[in-house]
């Protein structure tokens, strides 16, 4: 808790809320929501079954005078525009990518907009690894120089999933705090935890649904792929992973629903590979056994591929909150007054 006399909890929003990631791991640190967005409409299906409220709607559509006041800032704006596969596909299709992606890539500054008209105290962002060398680095230098400029602290780190839960999940963290809060603070990111909240045997199921194992043209397909690529000296292909030997499994994508290729379970060879089931693909980005699913499995493989790994969010705000605490212990050392009055 932020201020232990006035009991005051941090207030946030989330925005690009997806399915709850930011809203999962902020809650667990009994921080106050007062507004959540997002468009699309399964993910807000999701996110109202478990947190009971959101605002389905385009962000564009959003005035910024629409939505409460608020301490904190959270969302992971979308990743597509600037993801290694997400610009190798466009670029492939002929499409624009990065901020040139109209539909996508210039949502940052909907982001701003927000931003400049409510000041809020900090900021909280997640977008993938490739941002920071996306356009030669000039994209990232744009989001930094845009954040700066509108006021803020601006701290980032490349944050593995990996620690945290078996995936390895490389995204860029970004976390901004008001200068005129805030005028001489320093963030640390938290160090990685020495396990992980469960091992990749401890989260995987004996017992499936018989209609995750691949079928035998699918397998044949995929191998035949794969020793294609190998040819062509790419490692292009399906990943298979043995839970009594593998530590943790590739990053799971929003495309995991075609033919779950980047993360396959073996079944010995008796029997072929099978897909995760949503349940595992809810666990390997940290979301409890209560987390609801309520939508096609189709769906929720594009929604758990489209988080963030909560414990890893849950980390760092963690790490957010006690360096607010800090600050302001050293402010009313100096007899100033508390910042969240």
């Amino acid at each position: 808790m932020l201020n232990k006399n006035k009991k005051k909890r941090i207030t946030f929003i989330d925005l690009f809320a997806g399915i709850g990631g930011f809203r999962t791991a902020l809650n667990n640190l009994n921080l106050d929501c007062v507004f959540s967005n997002d468009y699309d409409k399964y993910a807000c299906q999701t996110y109202s079954s478990n947190f009971g409220e959101i605002l389905c709607k385009d962000i564009h559509e959003i005035k910024a005078e629409e939505i409460p006041n608020f301490d904190l800032l959270c969302g992971g704006f979308p990743c597509q525009p600037f993801s290694i596969a997400g610009v190798s596909k466009k670029n492939s299709m002929g499409l624009k990518h990065g901020f040139e992606d109209k539909k996508q890539g210039n949502l940052f500054f909907e982001l701003i907009r927000i931003i400049k008209h409510h000041n809020p105290k900090i900021l909280f962002l997640e977008n993938v690894k490739n941002l920071k060398s996306h356009d030669k680095g000039n994209t990232w230098k744009v989001i930094k120089t845009e954040l700066e400029n509108t006021g803020y602290y601006v701290f980032d780190k490349i944050i593995d999933g990996k620690y945290f839960v078996p995936q390895h999940r490389e995204r860029i963290y970004i976390v901004c705090f008001n200068k005129k809060v805030y005028p001489k603070i320093t963030f640390e990111f938290p160090e990685y935890p020495q396990k992980r909240i469960y091992e990749l045997k401890q989260m995987l199921s004996d017992n499936v649904d018989p209609k995750y194992t691949l079928t035998d043209n699918l397998w044949t397909y995929l191998k035949k792929y794969k020793q294609k690529n190998q040819e062509k000296g790419n490692g292009f292909g399906f990943g298979l992973i043995n839970k009594d030997k593998d530590e943790y499994t590739r990053t799971m994508s929003a495309r995991y629903h075609k033919d779950g290729s980047e993360i396959l379970i073996s079944q010995g060879d008796k029997k072929n590979p099978r897909r995760l089931t949503p349940k595992e693909a809810a666990k390997l980005q940290g979301f409890p056994d209560t987390f609801k699913i309520v939508v096609s499995d189709t769906q929720a493989y594009r929604q758990f591929g489209n988080s963030v790994v909560v414990p890893a969010i849950q980390a760092t705000a963690a790490k957010i909150i006690q360096t607010i605490a800090d600050y302001e212990n050293g402010m009313a050392r100096d007899n100033k007054l508390t910042l969240f009055d």
